[in-house]
């Protein structure tokens, strides 16, 4: 079996070092001072107290890493439209590409029997170009919940968690999502295979469309974002609006909003990835956890007056950046 992670930063790099660890036949697709700290010396996890060094295979050259089994992409979201000429020669006929970047991956309505079934964003998949190039039905889903961060090239620090919810668009029990939940637990992974895995992309991203920017723009930890009395309720008005374009949309979220934000808070002083772009210098996930609510609510009729000011403020600061 296969495996290549294109996009090996905290999380795919937190991924690759536990599928190295267990036997699998695993590369890393990352470039820059990462990659070439990853060559150099493996890749190192520190992890609850613990420095763990793996050997891993990472390149930036996938023509030479062949047709894999499952291409598992933890990009940014907004990177993954310009490294598909990258990604594509990792994919056969039988390849599995397993979609783990946050936000709503590029197949999300082109689930036969859906509502708003064929709906194109451009916020998500640019000119369809995902779409088009990968097709939907090679494609499996799998939300990250850990808070990993990378410290310094080839080094990645992980706060929390270890669970990656893993699902068929349309819910069924397939063999290649049951072979990909045996990858990840024998990695040492939680990887529960759901049959709503649509439902589980939208809770995830019905935090991320506010967390991120909110914490991007404040420059503050998790903890604070959600517990201090002014932003806790931006919070909260922006998952109101996102609410009520899920109903529309026929998606469930199996928490209310202050469960969500008790879970975020949580985490503790954790840097939510925009925050940590921002500090960074690097592209945030504007458009992808954002600009798409105010894209749905145009689309379903609902209004996000709310969404649409941080949307503002989130997308000039990172232009200021």
């Amino acid at each position: 079996m296969k495996v290549a992670i294109f996009g090996a930063g905290a999380i795919g790099g937190y991924l690759g070092a536990g599928f190295a660890r267990a036997g699998i036949d695993v590369s890393l697709v990352a470039r820059g001072a990462h990659l070439a700290a990853m060559q150099r010396r493996g890749l190192v996890v520190r992890s609850a107290g613990e420095e763990r060094t793996t050997r891993v295979h990472a390149t930036d050259d996938t023509r030479g890493l062949g047709v894999q089994d499952y291409v598992i992409i933890a990009l940014k979201a907004h990177s993954i439209p310009g490294a598909l000429d990258a990604i594509l020669p990792l994919v056969g006929e039988r390849t599995t590409v397993v979609t783990a970047a946050n936000g709503l991956p590029y197949w999300f309505f082109d689930v036969p029997g859906v509502p708003y079934h064929g709906l194109a964003l451009e916020t998500v998949d640019p000119g369809g170009e995902q779409r088009r190039r990968l097709g939907w039905a090679r494609a499996v889903g799998c939300v990250v919940f850990p808070a990993t961060e990378i410290v310094e090239p080839g080094v990645i620090r992980h706060e929390h968690g270890g669970r990656f919810p893993i699902g068929e668009p349309d819910g069924r029990v397939s063999e290649r999502i049951e072979a990909l939940h045996e990858l990840f637990v024998a990695a040492g992974f939680e990887a529960p295979i759901r049959d709503d895995i649509r439902d589980e992309i939208w809770l995830k991203l019905w935090g991320n469309l506010c967390f991120n920017p909110v914490a991007a723009l404040t420059l503050a930890t998790i903890d604070v974002v959600t517990t201090d009395p002014g932003t806790r309720a931006v919070l909260m008005a922006m998952m109101d609006e996102a609410a009520a374009i899920g109903a529309k949309l026929g998606l469930r979220l199996r928490v209310d909003a202050s469960r969500r934000l008790a879970g975020a808070a949580a985490l503790g002083p954790h840097r939510m990835s925009m925050l940590q772009d921002l500090l960074q210098h690097r592209p945030m996930e504007v458009e992808a956890l954002v600009g798409v609510i105010g894209e749905l609510g145009r689309a379903t009729g609902v209004p996000t007056p709310i969404v649409d000011t941080v949307h503002a403020l989130i997308r000039l600061r990172a232009k200021s950046a």
